[in-house]
């Protein structure tokens, strides 16, 4: 079982920097593939990027891919979302994931879900 708490959401202007973290309770962290996805009203939930267990293999939305970073601390438990130059159309509540095995864009194969972090983007 692992839970996860979202934290760093707020809002900001249109071509600054916001950062994300999801802190992970459990001892078995690293053994995680880890997830970012986002849902905007009145939208699904939509995948953003996703991390391997290792830190060393990472994939990305083309939406944010070159704007958007994603890491992980495995002693600290953390995976973090580094967000810049974010857009009006990043506007949306933020989720970590997670799950055993390969990195996937896949909403459906993550097992736990963060409550999720609002991210605001002004113009």
């Amino acid at each position: 079982q692992v839970q996860l708490i979202e934290s760093g959401g707020g809002s900001v202007q249109a071509g600054g920097s916001l950062s994300l973290s999801c802190a992970a309770s459990g001892r078995t962290f690293s053994t995680y593939t880890m997830g970012w996805f986002r849902q905007a009203p009145g939208k699904e939930r939509e995948f953003v990027a996703t991390i391997s267990g290792s830190g060393l293999s990472t994939n990305y939305a083309d939406s944010v891919k070159g704007r958007f970073t994603i890491s992980r601390d495995n002693a600290r438990n953390t995976v973090y979302l580094a967000m810049n130059s974010p857009k009006p159309e990043d506007t949306a509540v933020y989720y970590c994931a997670a799950k055993i095995g390969a990195r996937t864009n896949k909403r459906g194969e993550y097992n736990y879900w963060g409550q999720g972090t609002q991210v605001t983007v002004s113009s």
